[in-house]
């Protein structure tokens, strides 16, 4: 017996809210927008609008090509994708709020870059919010989405 626990196995090194620091940035790996994102998108958001999915409509339109649905790209600022929900671990309560603007277009092919910067750390009795800021670039260095994500930890 190697005395190994499946419940002390850990991705990184585990941290409380009283741990984390304003200025912290975490960063998402970077992903190809694909035909198959805009596909499981549909699919789950039911929306069918032809900008998303008629190329010839997104043309006519001034489109270089189907155009992204906007829920489609904040999917990519999931902070799940990332080091932080490994950090925290069984101390995440849940994703309470989000804010997004989105600024430029998406299209298959552009390559997004999420990074989230802990913007403040709200204390509470039992719990604390953790205020990340959100950002999406695509590979021109283009600025695609700004927002705000807001995280219920337990301390």
């Amino acid at each position: 017996m190697t005395g190994f626990d499946p419940k002390s196995f850990n991705v990184t090194e585990r941290r409380s809210f009283a741990d984390l620091a304003v200025g912290e940035v975490y960063r998402n790996p970077s992903r190809t927008v694909t035909e198959a994102h805009f596909a499981a998108f549909q699919v789950i958001s039911g929306d069918n609008h032809p900008i998303h999915y008629d190329i010839e409509f997104c043309r006519e339109h001034g489109h270089r090509g189907l155009l992204a649905h906007g829920f489609q790209v904040l999917a990519f600022s999931a902070v799940g994708a990332g080091s932080f929900p490994h950090m925290i671990g069984d101390r995440l309560i849940g994703f309470i709020e989000q804010s997004s603007k989105f600024l430029k277009g998406v299209y298959v092919g552009d390559t997004l870059y999420a990074t989230l910067t802990i913007t403040g750390l709200i204390p509470q009795r039992t719990t604390g919010i953790v205020v990340m800021g959100a950002t999406i670039h695509n590979q021109k260095s283009e600025l695609v989405l700004t927002g705000e994500h807001k995280y219920l930890l337990r301390k």
